[in-house]
């Protein structure tokens, strides 16, 4: 495999800084508005951005967990059991403006399926979608982010994989690629 890191360190932080203020730009203190991070990594995002506006905006945002094991369109076709993530929505979602997070946008069936598992807690007034990486060009359904960390064009064959400080000891967000043997060709005079 071959890595290539895309954002980490100090940089890391100011792309949550300035996915924070992006997002005040449009919601002002977060009266009418919620975080809802989509299990299993989305969280860390929500959990770091609510944070942000917590030290920003000097008040608590809510900021809830939802999980989607069971509205995914593939759940029926994977092998194993299914071992479902916590929900954590305390609070009410009627009528507020909600900011659904997730750590990678790649082909949309994950919001998708969040969107069904969010309608359970009501019917809310506004949804946008703020996701630390968009691997644009890979979409199954046409699901676009509001906000968005780092853009990243990449094929079906790589990888990008979030680490965050909380969980992997770092804040960095890494493209893999597997590398293939090249290809020899016999040439014969």
């Amino acid at each position: 495999m071959q890595n290539l890191t895309l954002l980490d360190g100090p940089k890391f932080q100011i792309t949550i800084q300035r996915l924070c203020r992006q997002l005040i730009e449009n919601h002002n203190d977060f009266s009418n508005a919620i975080l809802i991070g989509i299990q299993p990594r989305g969280i860390y995002l929500a959990r770091r951005v609510a944070e942000e506006l917590r030290l920003i905006l000097n008040k608590p945002i809510l900021q809830g967990d939802l999980d989607i094991t069971f509205y995914r369109d593939d759940f029926r076709r994977r092998e194993g059991p299914l071992v479902p993530n916590q929900t954590k929505i305390d609070f009410i979602i009627e009528g507020k403006n909600v900011i659904m997070m997730d750590d990678v946008l790649w082909t949309g069936r994950t919001i998708r399926a969040a969107m069904d598992a969010m309608l359970a807690f009501g019917r809310p007034a506004k949804v946008e979608l703020l996701t630390l990486v968009d691997r644009r060009y890979s979409r199954h359904i046409p699901v676009t982010a509001d906000y968005t960390g780092i853009e990243v064009d990449s094929i079906a064959s790589q990888k990008v994989v979030v680490s965050w400080k909380e969980t992997d000891g770092e804040d960095k967000i890494v493209l893999l690629s597997e590398l293939s043997e090249p290809e020899f060709t016999e040439f014969k005079n």
